[in-house]
Protein backbone atom coordinates (compact mmCIF):
# COMPACT_ATOMS: atom_id res chain seq x y z
CA UNK A 1 0.00 0.00 0.00
CA UNK A 2 1.43 3.39 -1.03
CA UNK A 3 0.78 6.40 1.17
CA UNK A 4 1.34 10.14 0.68
CA UNK A 5 0.35 13.47 2.21
CA UNK A 6 -1.34 16.22 0.18
CA UNK A 7 -1.38 19.13 2.63
CA UNK A 8 -3.77 18.06 5.39
CA UNK A 9 -5.04 15.09 3.33
CA UNK A 10 -3.66 11.56 3.60
CA UNK A 11 -3.66 9.79 0.24
CA UNK A 12 -3.34 6.01 -0.10
CA UNK A 13 -3.50 3.61 -3.03
CA UNK A 14 -3.64 -0.17 -3.16
CA UNK A 15 -4.09 -2.95 -5.70
CA UNK A 16 -6.72 -5.52 -4.75
CA UNK A 17 -7.51 -8.82 -6.46
CA UNK A 18 -11.11 -9.79 -7.18
CA UNK A 19 -12.33 -13.42 -7.31
CA UNK A 20 -12.19 -13.65 -11.12
CA UNK A 21 -8.47 -12.89 -11.02
CA UNK A 22 -8.39 -9.22 -12.02
CA UNK A 23 -6.20 -6.74 -10.16
CA UNK A 24 -8.05 -3.49 -9.51
CA UNK A 25 -6.59 -0.16 -8.43
CA UNK A 26 -8.10 1.51 -5.36
CA UNK A 27 -7.32 4.82 -3.69
CA UNK A 28 -8.47 7.06 -0.84
CA UNK A 29 -8.20 10.62 0.44
CA UNK A 30 -8.96 11.17 4.14
CA UNK A 31 -8.40 14.07 6.57
CA UNK A 32 -4.98 13.50 8.14
CA UNK A 33 -5.67 14.83 11.62
CA UNK A 34 -9.40 14.38 12.23
CA UNK A 35 -11.99 11.64 11.98
CA UNK A 36 -13.96 11.77 8.71
CA UNK A 37 -17.46 13.20 9.14
CA UNK A 38 -18.79 10.57 6.73
CA UNK A 39 -17.64 8.38 3.84
CA UNK A 40 -17.97 9.23 0.13
CA UNK A 41 -17.41 6.60 -2.57
CA UNK A 42 -16.47 7.71 -6.09
CA UNK A 43 -17.84 6.12 -9.26
CA UNK A 44 -15.93 7.54 -12.22
CA UNK A 45 -17.14 7.98 -15.79
CA UNK A 46 -16.53 5.95 -18.93
CA UNK A 47 -12.90 6.05 -20.17
CA UNK A 48 -11.86 7.99 -17.03
CA UNK A 49 -10.27 6.93 -13.72
CA UNK A 50 -9.98 8.07 -10.11
CA UNK A 51 -6.42 8.99 -9.14
CA UNK A 52 -6.01 11.85 -11.65
CA UNK A 53 -9.42 12.58 -13.22
CA UNK A 54 -11.26 12.71 -9.88
CA UNK A 55 -8.39 13.93 -7.72
CA UNK A 56 -9.72 17.49 -7.45
CA UNK A 57 -13.19 16.23 -6.51
CA UNK A 58 -11.70 13.96 -3.84
CA UNK A 59 -9.48 16.68 -2.37
CA UNK A 60 -12.34 19.19 -2.17
CA UNK A 61 -14.47 16.66 -0.31
CA UNK A 62 -11.63 15.55 1.97
CA UNK A 63 -10.86 19.18 2.85
CA UNK A 64 -14.53 19.52 3.78
CA UNK A 65 -14.00 16.68 6.26
CA UNK A 66 -15.07 13.54 4.37
CA UNK A 67 -13.24 10.26 3.82
CA UNK A 68 -13.20 9.65 0.06
CA UNK A 69 -12.65 6.29 -1.63
CA UNK A 70 -12.39 5.32 -5.28
CA UNK A 71 -11.66 2.37 -7.55
CA UNK A 72 -10.76 2.13 -11.23
CA UNK A 73 -13.13 -0.25 -13.03
CA UNK A 74 -11.96 -3.21 -15.08
CA UNK A 75 -10.34 -1.88 -18.27
CA UNK A 76 -9.96 1.62 -16.81
CA UNK A 77 -7.09 3.58 -15.30
CA UNK A 78 -4.56 1.49 -13.41
CA UNK A 79 -6.78 -1.60 -13.15
CA UNK A 80 -6.16 -4.69 -15.25
CA UNK A 81 -8.21 -5.61 -18.29
CA UNK A 82 -8.22 -4.41 -21.90
CA UNK A 83 -8.29 -0.60 -21.85
CA UNK A 84 -11.76 0.81 -22.51
CA UNK A 85 -13.38 -2.62 -22.48
CA UNK A 86 -16.39 -3.31 -20.26
CA UNK A 87 -17.45 -6.92 -20.96
CA UNK A 88 -20.04 -6.88 -18.18
CA UNK A 89 -21.54 -3.84 -16.48
CA UNK A 90 -22.95 -6.13 -13.80
CA UNK A 91 -19.43 -7.22 -12.83
CA UNK A 92 -18.28 -3.60 -12.62
CA UNK A 93 -21.12 -2.97 -10.16
CA UNK A 94 -20.25 -6.12 -8.21
CA UNK A 95 -16.59 -5.07 -7.95
CA UNK A 96 -17.55 -1.63 -6.62
CA UNK A 97 -20.12 -3.07 -4.24
CA UNK A 98 -17.66 -5.57 -2.75
CA UNK A 99 -14.85 -3.04 -2.30
CA UNK A 100 -16.98 -0.18 -1.01
CA UNK A 101 -18.84 -2.50 1.38
CA UNK A 102 -15.55 -3.83 2.77
CA UNK A 103 -14.61 -0.27 3.73
CA UNK A 104 -18.01 0.53 5.24
CA UNK A 105 -17.92 -2.62 7.37
CA UNK A 106 -14.62 -1.80 9.05
CA UNK A 107 -15.11 -1.36 12.79
CA UNK A 108 -14.11 2.32 12.75
CA UNK A 109 -16.65 3.05 9.98
CA UNK A 110 -19.70 1.15 11.18
CA UNK A 111 -21.49 4.23 12.54
CA UNK A 112 -20.48 6.63 9.77
CA UNK A 113 -22.89 7.79 7.10
CA UNK A 114 -22.03 6.45 3.64
CA UNK A 115 -22.64 8.32 0.38
CA UNK A 116 -22.10 7.47 -3.27
CA UNK A 117 -20.92 10.02 -5.86
CA UNK A 118 -21.19 9.07 -9.51
CA UNK A 119 -20.25 11.07 -12.60
CA UNK A 120 -21.73 10.29 -16.04
CA UNK A 121 -21.43 6.49 -16.48
CA UNK A 122 -20.54 6.43 -12.79
CA UNK A 123 -24.07 7.71 -12.14
CA UNK A 124 -25.37 4.50 -13.72
CA UNK A 125 -22.97 2.47 -11.57
CA UNK A 126 -24.28 4.37 -8.53
CA UNK A 127 -27.94 3.69 -9.32
CA UNK A 128 -27.24 -0.01 -9.82
CA UNK A 129 -25.31 -0.15 -6.53
CA UNK A 130 -28.43 1.30 -4.90
CA UNK A 131 -30.64 -1.25 -6.70
CA UNK A 132 -28.34 -4.07 -5.53
CA UNK A 133 -28.60 -2.97 -1.87
CA UNK A 134 -31.60 -0.60 -1.63
CA UNK A 135 -31.22 0.17 2.08
CA UNK A 136 -27.43 0.15 2.41
CA UNK A 137 -26.47 3.67 1.25
CA UNK A 138 -27.40 6.88 3.06
CA UNK A 139 -27.41 9.19 0.06
CA UNK A 140 -26.19 9.84 -3.45
CA UNK A 141 -24.65 12.64 -5.48
CA UNK A 142 -25.37 12.22 -9.18
CA UNK A 143 -23.26 14.41 -11.48
CA UNK A 144 -24.64 14.48 -15.06
CA UNK A 145 -25.65 10.83 -14.62
CA UNK A 146 -26.01 8.40 -17.50
CA UNK A 147 -29.72 7.83 -17.03
CA UNK A 148 -29.99 8.23 -20.79
CA UNK A 149 -27.40 8.89 -23.48
CA UNK A 150 -28.06 12.06 -25.46
CA UNK A 151 -29.61 11.24 -28.85
CA UNK A 152 -26.64 12.79 -30.69
CA UNK A 153 -24.36 10.25 -28.98
CA UNK A 154 -26.22 7.24 -30.38
CA UNK A 155 -25.58 5.74 -33.83
CA UNK A 156 -28.63 5.37 -36.12
CA UNK A 157 -30.99 2.53 -35.12
CA UNK A 158 -30.06 0.39 -38.14
CA UNK A 159 -26.38 0.70 -37.20
CA UNK A 160 -27.18 -0.24 -33.58
CA UNK A 161 -29.05 -3.34 -34.81
CA UNK A 162 -26.15 -4.50 -36.97
CA UNK A 163 -23.55 -3.82 -34.29
CA UNK A 164 -25.62 -5.66 -31.66
CA UNK A 165 -25.61 -8.78 -33.84
CA UNK A 166 -21.82 -8.57 -34.08
CA UNK A 167 -21.25 -8.05 -30.35
CA UNK A 168 -20.37 -11.67 -29.60
CA UNK A 169 -18.12 -11.97 -32.66
CA UNK A 170 -15.95 -8.84 -32.51
CA UNK A 171 -16.65 -7.65 -28.98
CA UNK A 172 -13.41 -5.70 -28.50
CA UNK A 173 -13.29 -3.97 -31.90
CA UNK A 174 -13.28 -0.15 -31.89
CA UNK A 175 -15.88 0.33 -34.60
CA UNK A 176 -18.73 2.22 -32.95
CA UNK A 177 -19.24 5.57 -34.74
CA UNK A 178 -19.62 8.36 -32.16
CA UNK A 179 -18.81 12.03 -31.68
CA UNK A 180 -15.51 12.80 -29.92
CA UNK A 181 -16.71 12.83 -26.31
CA UNK A 182 -13.78 14.93 -25.05
CA UNK A 183 -14.63 17.79 -27.42
CA UNK A 184 -18.26 17.98 -26.29
CA UNK A 185 -17.81 17.09 -22.62
CA UNK A 186 -15.10 19.54 -21.50
CA UNK A 187 -15.79 23.24 -22.03
CA UNK A 188 -12.22 24.43 -21.39
CA UNK A 189 -9.69 23.57 -24.14
CA UNK A 190 -6.97 23.24 -21.48
CA UNK A 191 -8.98 20.49 -19.78
CA UNK A 192 -9.46 18.67 -23.09
CA UNK A 193 -5.70 18.62 -23.58
CA UNK A 194 -5.20 17.47 -20.00
CA UNK A 195 -7.47 14.47 -20.59
CA UNK A 196 -5.86 13.68 -23.95
CA UNK A 197 -2.39 13.72 -22.35
CA UNK A 198 -3.49 11.46 -19.47
CA UNK A 199 -2.34 7.93 -20.45
CA UNK A 200 -4.81 6.42 -17.97
CA UNK A 201 -7.80 7.74 -19.93
CA UNK A 202 -9.07 5.75 -22.90
CA UNK A 203 -9.30 7.85 -26.06
CA UNK A 204 -10.27 5.47 -28.87
CA UNK A 205 -13.68 4.74 -30.34
CA UNK A 206 -15.93 2.75 -27.99
CA UNK A 207 -15.38 -0.99 -28.19
CA UNK A 208 -18.39 -2.84 -29.53
CA UNK A 209 -19.34 -4.80 -26.38
CA UNK A 210 -18.70 -1.76 -24.18
CA UNK A 211 -21.03 0.42 -26.25
CA UNK A 212 -23.70 -2.29 -26.18
CA UNK A 213 -23.42 -2.59 -22.39
CA UNK A 214 -23.70 1.20 -21.93
CA UNK A 215 -26.72 1.46 -24.20
CA UNK A 216 -28.55 -1.42 -22.50
CA UNK A 217 -27.80 -0.11 -19.01
CA UNK A 218 -29.00 3.40 -19.84
CA UNK A 219 -32.24 2.00 -21.28
CA UNK A 220 -32.75 -0.14 -18.17
CA UNK A 221 -32.15 2.77 -15.80
CA UNK A 222 -34.43 5.12 -17.74
CA UNK A 223 -37.27 2.58 -17.42
CA UNK A 224 -36.81 2.19 -13.66
CA UNK A 225 -36.25 5.72 -12.35
CA UNK A 226 -39.23 5.39 -10.02
CA UNK A 227 -37.42 2.66 -8.06
CA UNK A 228 -34.81 5.10 -6.75
CA UNK A 229 -35.57 5.54 -3.06
CA UNK A 230 -32.47 6.89 -1.32
CA UNK A 231 -31.84 10.60 -0.58
CA UNK A 232 -30.09 12.22 -3.54
CA UNK A 233 -28.99 15.38 -5.26
CA UNK A 234 -28.65 15.36 -9.04
CA UNK A 235 -26.67 18.13 -10.74
CA UNK A 236 -26.62 18.61 -14.51
CA UNK A 237 -25.41 21.15 -17.05
CA UNK A 238 -28.11 22.74 -19.16
CA UNK A 239 -25.97 22.46 -22.32
CA UNK A 240 -24.86 18.85 -21.74
CA UNK A 241 -24.47 17.03 -25.08
CA UNK A 242 -23.37 13.67 -23.61
CA UNK A 243 -26.08 12.69 -21.14
CA UNK A 244 -29.63 14.01 -21.25
CA UNK A 245 -30.44 16.64 -18.57
CA UNK A 246 -34.19 16.19 -19.13
CA UNK A 247 -33.90 12.61 -17.85
CA UNK A 248 -32.14 13.84 -14.70
CA UNK A 249 -35.15 16.09 -14.17
CA UNK A 250 -37.41 13.09 -14.79
CA UNK A 251 -35.45 11.15 -12.16
CA UNK A 252 -36.09 13.98 -9.71
CA UNK A 253 -39.81 14.04 -10.49
CA UNK A 254 -40.49 10.29 -10.52
CA UNK A 255 -38.08 8.78 -7.96
CA UNK A 256 -39.67 7.31 -4.86
CA UNK A 257 -37.20 9.23 -2.65
CA UNK A 258 -38.76 11.63 -0.16
CA UNK A 259 -35.50 13.60 0.07
CA UNK A 260 -34.43 14.65 -3.43
CA UNK A 261 -32.86 17.72 -5.02
CA UNK A 262 -32.30 18.73 -8.65
CA UNK A 263 -29.90 21.46 -9.77
CA UNK A 264 -29.73 22.50 -13.42
CA UNK A 265 -26.93 24.89 -14.39
CA UNK A 266 -27.78 26.85 -17.58
CA UNK A 267 -24.87 27.11 -20.00
CA UNK A 268 -22.74 24.45 -18.31
CA UNK A 269 -21.56 21.34 -20.16
CA UNK A 270 -21.14 17.70 -19.16
CA UNK A 271 -18.08 17.68 -16.88
CA UNK A 272 -19.37 19.96 -14.13
CA UNK A 273 -16.64 19.13 -11.60
CA UNK A 274 -13.58 19.42 -13.86
CA UNK A 275 -14.26 20.78 -17.35
CA UNK A 276 -15.83 24.16 -16.54
CA UNK A 277 -14.21 27.49 -15.57
CA UNK A 278 -13.26 27.46 -11.89
CA UNK A 279 -16.07 29.84 -10.89
CA UNK A 280 -18.63 27.37 -12.28
CA UNK A 281 -16.93 24.43 -10.58
CA UNK A 282 -17.02 26.34 -7.28
CA UNK A 283 -20.80 26.83 -7.66
CA UNK A 284 -21.38 23.12 -8.25
CA UNK A 285 -19.23 22.05 -5.31
CA UNK A 286 -20.85 24.61 -3.02
CA UNK A 287 -24.20 22.92 -3.74
CA UNK A 288 -22.79 19.40 -3.30
CA UNK A 289 -20.96 20.12 -0.05
CA UNK A 290 -23.92 22.06 1.35
CA UNK A 291 -26.17 19.09 0.59
CA UNK A 292 -23.74 16.70 2.30
CA UNK A 293 -23.30 18.99 5.31
CA UNK A 294 -27.04 19.35 5.95
CA UNK A 295 -27.55 15.57 6.05
CA UNK A 296 -24.33 14.68 7.85
CA UNK A 297 -24.76 17.17 10.69
CA UNK A 298 -28.27 15.99 11.57
CA UNK A 299 -27.23 12.36 10.88
CA UNK A 300 -30.64 11.70 9.34
CA UNK A 301 -30.37 8.11 8.20
CA UNK A 302 -33.08 5.47 8.27
CA UNK A 303 -30.32 2.87 7.98
CA UNK A 304 -28.57 4.06 11.16
CA UNK A 305 -31.91 4.14 12.97
CA UNK A 306 -32.66 0.56 11.89
CA UNK A 307 -29.20 -0.65 12.93
CA UNK A 308 -29.41 1.16 16.27
CA UNK A 309 -32.81 -0.40 16.93
CA UNK A 310 -31.43 -3.82 15.96
CA UNK A 311 -28.50 -3.42 18.37
CA UNK A 312 -30.84 -2.36 21.18
CA UNK A 313 -33.19 -5.28 20.51
CA UNK A 314 -30.27 -7.69 20.55
CA UNK A 315 -28.96 -6.30 23.83
CA UNK A 316 -32.46 -6.53 25.34
CA UNK A 317 -32.83 -10.18 24.29
CA UNK A 318 -29.38 -11.05 25.68
CA UNK A 319 -29.87 -9.26 29.01
CA UNK A 320 -30.02 -11.71 31.94
CA UNK A 321 -33.42 -12.13 33.58
CA UNK A 322 -33.80 -12.06 37.37
CA UNK A 323 -35.09 -15.30 38.91
CA UNK A 324 -37.39 -15.24 41.90
CA UNK A 325 -36.66 -17.76 44.67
Amino acid sequence: MAEDMVGTIKYEEEIIEVPRGLKLFTCSWVPAHTEPKALVFLCHGYAMECSISMKDTAIRLAKAGYGVYGMDYEGHGKSSGLQGFVPSFEKVVDDCSDHFTSICEKKEHKRKLRYLLGESMGGAVLLLLHRKKPQYWDGAILVAPMCKLADDMKPPKIVVSVLTMLTHVIATWKIVPTTDIIDIAFKLPSKREEVRSNPLCYKGRPRLKTANELLNVSLDIEKNLQQVSLPFIVVHGGDDKVTDPSVSELLYKTAASSDKTFKLYPGMWHTLTSGEPVDNIDIVFADIISWLKERTEVRSSSRLEREQKGDNDTQFRMAPTEKKL
